[in-house]
């Protein structure tokens, strides 16, 4: 995927360093411990019902099933996942105890909060991506401008007098309309609300001029028309919208975004249970099952493992927190 290969050019030194420190081969390794042998829990930072926790539980049903083990998911919401994270980070390191982490979690927060009970980087190990959640750039269809090219034109002939919906400061509704301003050369007012819904009700009502949202809630808009989309935040279109074209070919470069998630685990767990991990993962998430779990979510699964993660979260978090710092937020 092209927004994958993009971040791993940014990651390249990363991998280099990660590669010179791998133990050369014929070194005695220590014998790998046996894992699982217990039931696995897997802690989510978002309540039960919703898109990520669909997703969560179709992956811990697959592993289940791989690992002969039960897998159950623990869901700790609050303070922008950092209850999930610091309680996951306790826990012992032996594979037994996986963390649902996300570029909120895992890189804004850093930024968001003034201090944080847990470290993102040296609390965890990347395991494996889940899926990602693409946002689609979305208009009230009376509006003058048809296409991305022409609101770019009316926003630069009428500057600040456009505003833009989010779900919520620091959200990534919010974060990739900063990423659109800036690569776009323009100027736009934000509107935050609590959650997508209320934004998107005001959008159509005309109360406020544009939004990136997901394909999962502003989707069925679109295809009712009481919504226009111009174009979605990926490297390639999406297969429920094949219509809209990528923010690239609709005239506007470098305005990738993927609202992501993936599975960590807490630091010191040993290597050969974190690669054993990551090879399961690979199988649940190629499977036709967690895939349809994922087309229903409207996200795209993401099969990511091994060092490959490691060097996407890096990249992603210099990304994100970048965005995140722009967007003016008070740490709280």
């Amino acid at each position: 995927m092209r927004p994958i290969r993009h971040a791993l050019r940014h990651a390249a030194p990363f991998l280099l360093a990660l590669a010179a420190a791998v133990p050369l081969a014929g070194h005695a390794q220590a014998p790998a411990p046996a894992w699982p042998t217990r039931a696995l829990t897997i802690v989510a930072p978002f309540p039960a019902g919703g898109v990520a926790d669909a997703l969560a539980r179709s992956v811990a049903q697959r592993l289940s099933e791989q690992l002969g083990q039960p897998v159950v998911v623990d869901n700790r919401g609050g303070a922008g996942g950092s209850v999930a994270a610091a309680a996951a980070a306790r826990s012992a390191p032996d594979g037994h105890t996986l963390f649902v982490g996300s570029q909120g979690t895992q890189a804004t927060n850093a930024v968001f909060y003034k201090s944080l009970p847990y470290d993102p980087v040296n609390d965890f190990v990347p395991v494996h991506a889940i899926a990602g959640g693409v946002n689609l750039l979305v208009v009230p269809p009376d509006r003058p401008y048809k296409t991305v090219r022409e609101l770019v034109a009316y926003a630069k002939a009428h500057p600040g007098k456009l505003n833009f919906a989010s779900a919520g400061a620091g959200t990534s509704t919010h974060l990739t309309a900063l990423m659109f301003q800036r690569a776009a050369g323009i100027e736009l007012t934000h509107v935050a609300y609590k959650g997508s819904s209320p934004a998107l009700t005001d959008l159509m009502g005309g109360q406020v001029d544009l939004m990136f949202d997901y394909p999962a809630s502003s989707g069925p808009h679109v295809q009712a028309g009481t919504l226009r989309a111009l174009a979605v935040t990926y490297g390639q279109r999406v297969a429920s919208l094949p219509n809209v074209p990528t923010m690239a070919e609709a005239g506007v470069a470098d305005v990738e975004s993927v609202a992501w998630t993936g599975l960590f685990a807490p630091a010191r767990t040993p290597p050969a249970i974190v690669a054993r991990l990551s090879a399961e993962m690979e199988k649940a998430i190629a499977s036709p099952e967690f895939t349809q779990v994922a087309a229903k979510a409207g996200v795209l699964p993401l099969n990511i493992a091994g060092p490959k993660f490691t060097a996407f979260v890096a990249s992603e978090t210099v990304k994100w927190q970048d965005l995140a710092r722009r967007s003016g937020a008070v740490p709280q």
